[in-house]
């Protein structure tokens, strides 16, 4: 069994690998990898599934989740920072949990700070540095981001301004680090102040900023709350994708629990040979692992995933 520090080393080219290759689409070339936890010897040529823990917070301890997760089929988790409050004993005990279920992290959030406050740039980035250990002791490759409130009083394209120029700087430290960002909108039912609340936006920002280790996350309950319209999004702005969240509208429940035609979705992600990481971020209605299993499975005919 690899040590933990030897394990971070393992993660860590495997993370620097998947930035480097092919443009810079780090999340469309990640599901083509083997070295970020799919199983020994197992390739396939679609998406990862993963599993953001903090939906299943409510049915349990965070290693009993983990357990359930891996039942589930999947290999990877995402976080929202859970492990800042860790001692060394919980980190050493997750971590060798999470290897000897062959379970990684694909991606966490846990930055406070927003990258959209045209004063607050200083300050983003200093606490995206500090947070960079953490992130690679975990043996992760993506961090999410949040853009921070509307600022009242500032002038038109400002904040959008502020953002471009935050993430170009943050492009350079995670670059150095061998990791990517995602920045995550939030639609305003449920986040009222946020700044950035849909992908639109999102996709423009990335753009001008201009670098592979900044894409966005396509959270398809946050969009289809506040703007809809799913699927020409992902035709147009698909390789500027670098992670898509999962659950229906209302509720947040699984796939087939609400309004989202996830079937329509998944075939065009399909169609759009997308292989980045696609992560359920629901409540399980039923038992957890099989609402999950179910929900992975659903996406892997959905997308045409074939393993091989």
């Amino acid at each position: 069994m690899l040590s933990r520090r030897a394990f971070g080393r393992v993660m860590a080219a495997a993370v620097a690998a998947r930035v480097t290759a092919g443009s810079g689409l780090m999340g469309q070339t990640a599901g083509s990898q083997t070295a970020t936890g799919s199983g020994a010897g197992t390739t396939h040529s679609g998406p990862q599934f993963s599993v953001m823990m903090w939906a299943l917070s409510k049915q349990g301890s965070f290693e009993e989740n983990l357990e359930r997760v891996a039942k589930a089929g999947y290999h990877h988790v995402e976080l929202v920072g859970e492990f800042s409050k860790w001692s060394d004993e919980d980190w050493r005990r997750i971590l060798a949990r999470m290897q000897a279920l062959k379970i990684t992290v694909d991606a966490t959030s846990g930055v406070k700070a927003g990258f959209a406050d045209p004063s607050g740039g200083d300050g983003f980035l200093a606490e995206l540095k500090a947070f960079i250990p953490a992130v690679q002791r975990l043996g992760c490759g993506q961090i999410i981001l949040l853009s921070g409130k509307r600022i009242e009083g500032v002038a038109v394209g400002a904040q959008k301004a502020a953002s471009v120029e935050a993430l170009k700087r943050a492009a350079d430290v995670l670059g150095a680090a061998g990791l990517m960002a995602v920045i995550e909108p939030i639609d305003r039912l449920e986040n009222p102040p946020i700044y950035l609340d849909g992908v639109t936006e999102g996709f423009e920002i990335v753009r001008a900023v201009g670098s592979p280790h900044v894409k966005v996350l396509y959270d398809l309950y946050h969009e289809q709350r506040g703007l809809g319209n799913l699927i020409e999004k992902l035709e147009k702005n698909i390789d500027e994708v670098g992670l898509i969240h999962i659950a229906d509208v209302p509720g947040r429940h699984e796939p087939g629990t609400g309004e989202v035609n996830y079937g329509n979705v998944y075939r065009k992600l399909g169609e759009l040979h997308y292989k980045g990481v696609i992560a359920m971020e629901f409540y399980p209605t039923g038992d957890v692992v099989e609402t999950l299993r179910k929900a992975r499975e659903e996406a892997m005919r959905g997308c045409g995933v074939g393993w091989v």
